[in-house]
């Protein structure tokens, strides 16, 4: 098979390159730290091994996909995000367990993960023609897990489970309200509804370009993040 280059004007692919190496030496990182890690906070430190190595593994495959047919990974990055989404739910319950947290703060972050997620699929892929409406569900989901983290439970149990956790839960906190938000800039980028009915990029192939490399930096910051505040968090003693 011939090899797969990457032109220098390629950014989409490079993006993809680099997100691949980032998460997997992410990956490495937290896997090998999990013994060196108490007890308490080695679940914790798995999981985030986990989400970026899940996110690397499909980052290696979208790369090839981008490479081979010039087009964007659409689906290969869904079926990332509904299985590393959830996991970085679950990171808020794991945090907040020894302050009471019980399984169905868990199962309602990952409900709401699935509905954001599910939601912005249709309206990115199947029912384009509809895509502010399942953009907007997908954004009523995604408001309600920033208020169970801000104002709700999450936030509630974090203040009871010792400085160091509510630190960190403000921290993620502010990865879900600022980071995740560049999510739906991809959305409106990649999508014809556009912003309220306005297309900001009219070449649908141009706003595709555009849509992949505002997801694969977010991926990046966000996962790699994520998992630097758990280990973090696992250093630290209230």
């Amino acid at each position: 098979m011939e090899h797969l280059k990457i032109a220098s004007d390629n950014y989409v692919a490079f993006t993809f390159f680099i997100g691949t190496m980032a998460m997997m030496a992410a990956s490495v990182f937290f896997f090998f730290e999990v013994n060196n890690t108490d007890k308490k906070w080695r679940t914790s430190v798995l999981v985030s091994g986990l989400i970026t190595f899940i996110a690397a593994i499909h980052y290696y495959y979208m790369r090839g996909y981008n490479l081979e047919t010039g087009e964007s990974p659409t689906f290969f990055r869904y079926v990332d995000w509904m299985l590393t989404v959830p996991l970085m739910c679950v990171e808020f319950y794991l945090i907040t367990r020894k302050a009471g947290a019980k399984i169905s703060l868990m199962w309602k972050l990952i409900a709401a993960s699935v509905v954001m997620l599910v939601t912005g699929y249709f309206g990115e892929t199947i029912d384009r023609g509809s895509s502010v409406m399942w953009g907007a569900i997908s954004g009523a989901a995604y408001f309600y897990i920033a208020y169970l983290i801000w104002f709700g439970e999450v936030a509630k149990l974090s203040q009871n489970a010792g400085a160091s956790v509510a630190k960190a839960t403000r921290i993620l906190a502010w990865f879900v309200l600022v980071g995740w938000a560049i999510y739906p800039l991809g959305y409106i980028l990649g999508t014809p509804g556009g912003l309220f009915g306005i297309k900001l990029v009219a070449d649908p192939a141009v706003a595709s370009h555009y849509m992949d490399i505002v997801y694969n930096i977010a991926d990046a910051i966000n996962k790699i993040g994520f998992g630097l505040v758990i280990y973090s968090l696992s250093r630290k003693e209230d």
